[in-house]
């Protein structure tokens, strides 16, 4: 790979207010598994995205170049409306017997946790890994028909729209990082601790849901669970290449052309009609 990146897709704010009215329990393949491992997702996105827009603020003042501090204020609107929609969705999970407060308890707590003791380049340096963990997975799901045709349309649109978000600005933070002077070596150590806790935690959020749905032990579904993520189709196991990028002295988001990729979905879910002009 060349150090040289392609020109990065267009970022656009757009206003989003997703319906979950009527969704079944297991919104995904009808799969408990698949679902509450989704739930577990979620419910960490409220304040993991505003830790990403806090990390990227705190360094705002110090961009010179107009169109990264647009890239700035875009990414922040981005982010705020995924806290939003997501924070929707979990109240409405949890209206209907999910409990995810566990999750947004512990995110919470986690990240003022972070915001109090490391500093802010190193705080910068989470939102860089955790922007390429959600760059890589929301690639997949858009090149995934087997995983995005098996979710209820109220959830689909959800997270296609999220997807193709997480594309546009992957490479924002990251910028902002090189361009404060985070080094190669903070980069890739905070990946390797950021990847240990992220995997952890979700591995432990996920497990929690199952249980408290009367569902832990139910080993035909772990078996047809993990089959799909790791076995055929497999869909973390594709994900080990583009992870291991990361890694690379000469790495930079946009190596992982997507823009194609993103022009096919905006024009399939008609993302420009929800544009709106944001001052952040």
């Amino acid at each position: 790979m060349s150090k040289v990146k392609v020109p990065a897709a267009g970022m656009t704010v757009r206003r989003m207010d997703f319906e979950f009215e009527n969704l079944p329990r297991y919104w995904a393949d009808n799969d408990p598994f698949l679902t509450h491992m989704l739930n577990a997702l979620s419910a960490t996105f409220p304040e993991g995205e505003r830790m990403f827009i806090e990390s990227v603020r705190a360094f705002r003042d110090r961009i010179s170049d107009p169109e990264m501090k647009k890239s700035v204020s875009d990414f922040i609107g981005q982010e705020a409306m995924h806290s939003k929609e997501h924070s929707a969705y979990n109240n409405y999970a949890k209206r209907h017997g999910i409990d995810l407060g566990f999750i947004e308890n512990f995110v919470t707590q986690r990240v003022a946790f972070i915001q109090g003791n490391l500093p802010p380049i190193r705080q910068l340096a989470i939102t860089c890994a955790l922007e390429h963990f959600t760059a890589i997975l929301a690639e997949q799901i858009l090149t995934s028909p087997d995983f995005y045709e098996k979710l209820d349309p109220a959830a689909r649109e959800l997270w296609l729209w999220h997807a193709v978000e997480e594309n546009e600005h992957k490479a924002v933070a990251y910028d902002v990082f090189e361009q404060m002077g985070g080094s190669y070596v903070m980069r890739v150590r905070v990946m390797a601790l950021t990847t240990y806790f992220f995997i952890a935690h979700q591995m432990w959020f996920h497990a929690r849901l199952l249980k408290a749905d009367g569902k832990l032990w139910d080993l035909k579904m772990w078996a047809k669970g993990l089959n799909t993520l790791w076995g055929r189709p497999g869909w973390f196991r594709k994900l080990v290449p583009a992870y291991l990028d990361y890694y690379r002295r000469d790495f930079h988001p946009w190596q992982h052309d997507t823009r194609a990729l993103l022009e096919k979905w905006k024009r399939e879910l008609a993302l420009d009609e929800h544009a709106v002009k944001k001052v952040a």
